[in-house]
This record gives structure tokens, sequence and C-alpha cells, in this order.
């Protein structure tokens, strides 16, 4: 199933002259994807333990736009500059995990929305990333496919908080539609991804064996 991610190659395409000044100031990829996970944690941080105004939910989606605009760069830089390596496989892993977590989070401060959603939310987003990293593990590529993969996320995620910083008034059953239709989307994204790796893996093994 498609997804927001298939737009990432036209995206790096803008992001390439950035990249270009970024590995000329001395930047690193491992750096950027670091700098992308301080930024998502030290927003979550703000907007969950601060009690911050509903209203301060409006800075969520120029933060997640930010971070998509990052999570492309380190890629592009480590991919054309020759960066890549073992630990930048994993901090780009673990640093999207916890970033997720982070900007999920503050959704539990908002009132109506039961922390027990919040905490559904979370696990589906961990375990759909998971799903997609062992693509590798069974012989097939990282698995990206939508509905809700990380590029989705950020936009559902960033219309939700630009919805909750504008809006006065928001009924207990809008929050719980959106939350259940976030999750039953993320199961389908699971499922998604253990079929494409599934799919992807005989394929290459019948292949290999012709």
């Amino acid at each position: 199933m498609s997804s927001i991610y298939s737009l990432k190659p036209r995206f790096q395409i803008l992001l390439r002259p950035v990249a270009r000044q970024f590995v000329l100031l001395g930047a690193t990829a491992n750096q950027i994807t670091l700098f992308a996970c301080a930024l998502s944690v030290g927003t979550g941080a703000l907007l969950f333990w601060q009690r911050t105004p509903r209203v301060w939910f409006l800075i969520l989606p120029a933060v997640l736009f930010v971070r998509m605009g990052l999570n492309a760069l380190d890629g592009l830089i480590a991919r054309e500059f020759h960066q890549e390596s073992r630990l930048g496989a994993y901090l780009n892993e673990l640093a999207d995990i916890v970033s997720d977590v982070f900007l999920i989070l503050p959704f539990a401060r908002v009132p109506g929305i039961d922390l027990s959603w919040t905490s559904v939310m979370i696990l589906l987003a961990t375990i759909s990333e998971m799903t997609g990293v062992l693509g590798v593990a069974i012989g097939a590529s990282r698995r990206y496919d939508g509905p809700m993969g990380k590029s989705d996320r950020a936009v559902v995620f960033g219309a939700l908080a630009l919805w909750l910083g504008l809006k006065n008034t928001i009924s207990l059953r809008e929050l719980t539609l959106v939350a259940c239709a976030i999750s039953l989307l993320l199961a389908l994204t699971i499922r998604n991804r253990i079929r494409g790796g599934l799919t992807e893996a005989n394929s290459m093994a019948l292949h290999s064996e012709s």
C-alpha cells in the first residue's frame, strides 16, 4: 500500500543543495540524525511535562516537518557523500523510535484522550518500525509500506496538533475516533510490512534457486 514515503526521492532532490552546504560546514549524517532526535525529544518533553497551554501544540507541525527534512537529509548525505556506516544504521532506526515516542506522548495530556489510546499508538508505531527493519533479517529490503509509515504519521499527527491548537472545543467522541483510526492504520501497516517482506524474501529465494 502506498505511503507518503514514496515522495522522499523528490524531496531529496530539493534538499541536495542544502546537503552540500551542510557537508561544507563539516556536518555529518550521524550528527544530523542525533540533532533531529534531540529536537523531537525536547519538543515532546516540553509539551508533555510542562503542561503547556493547548496553543503550544501549534509548534508540533513545524517540528514534525523539520524532522522529516532532517531525516531525508541525513540519508542523502550518508549515501552521496560516502558517510554510510553500521553505527549510522543503528542511530537512524533507534532515533526514529525514540522520536516517535516523544512526539506522540504529548497527546496524552489533551483532555479527552485516554492514556491507553496514546500508549496503543506509541506501541503500534514502534512495532511498525521494527517490522520494517526485520525485513532485512529475513533476506528482504527494509520495508516502508504504508498506509501509516513515519512520513504519514508526521502528516497525520501534525494535522491533529494543528487542530488541537486552533480549535476551542473538541469532543471526546472526535478524539476517540481519530485515535482509533490511527491505531487501525498502524495495524494495517504492520500487516503490510510483514506481507511485503515475506513476498520479497520468497521471490528472492526463488530467483536465486533458478
